[in-house]
């Protein structure tokens, strides 16, 4: 069977095979000017097939390239949060990191008049620690934390069938260890001793993981779980007074 590259070299030997013998029996005076029609021809036959698709495979996707169903069902493209901080975070409501919600919800109340969107992403693939349904999932945030960001439906964030937005991320920020604090090297041990299979690679780790988005929506930075909201406030101040 052969591949994309082959098929185009075909097709362009196919297209000279056809043009050649017109180019030779072709008047003498007229040659010049068609040689020159034939070359702007093949020019463009191998811009498009060569060229052309090459800068489409090559162009990275974007943050605002993605669409996410909210808790109520309603789909929120990511560009409605152009211009916007956006800090990304997928959670759970079991989790020993689920009081992070209270850090995470008084961070949204101080800046999201500055410009500041937080998006909760539930996911159930770590210890099954996110198992209600998007009615329970609301009502156990807005009871115990008072959340008031955006929440979205459940959704993989890891694997073959994590969802793109979260491919986009692993992708371009992947996993660079966790610190040197005690939570961090808890983590390193707990998930490289229990979890072999997610401590390595550039998949997410575990709940309540980061990634900053600043308003031009450049992934500025992946935050691991064990770093709780108040750690990272200051850089998130930063990014909304840097108009």
């Amino acid at each position: 069977m052969i591949n994309k590259i082959e098929f185009r070299e075909i097709i362009f030997r196919m297209i000279l095979s056809f043009i050649s013998p017109f180019m030779n029996n072709l008047p003498d005076k007229y040659k010049i000017n068609r040689k020159m029609k034939a070359i702007s021809m093949c020019t463009i036959i191998l811009m498009s097939l060569f060229v052309m698709p090459l800068q489409a495979q090559q162009k990275p996707a974007k943050f605002y390239d993605f669409k996410l169903n909210a808790l109520s069902g309603e789909e929120v493209p990511m560009s409605s949060f152009k211009g916007k901080v956006v800090l990304i975070v997928n959670t759970a409501s079991k989790c020993g990191l689920t009081p992070q919600y209270e850090g995470l919800e008084a961070m949204y109340e101080k800046y999201k008049n500055q410009g500041l969107v937080i998006l909760g992403i539930p996911c159930n693939q770590f210890l099954g620690q996110e198992p209600g349904n998007a009615t329970e999932i609301a009502e156990f945030c807005h009871k115990n934390y008072g959340v008031s960001f955006p929440m979205f439906e459940k959704i993989e964030v890891r694997g073959e069938n994590a969802h793109p937005l979260y491919k986009m991320l692993t992708s371009q920020k992947p996993f660079m260890g966790f610190d040197d604090s005690a939570s961090g090297q808890k983590f390193k041990s707990f998930l490289s001793e229990k979890f072999p299979e997610i401590y390595e690679g550039n998949g997410i780790k575990w709940n309540f993981t980061k990634f900053i988005i600043d308003r031009s929506g450049k992934l500025v930075r992946r935050i691991e779980p064990n770093v709780p909201p108040k750690d990272f406030e200051k850089e998130i101040a930063d990014m909304l007074s840097d108009l």
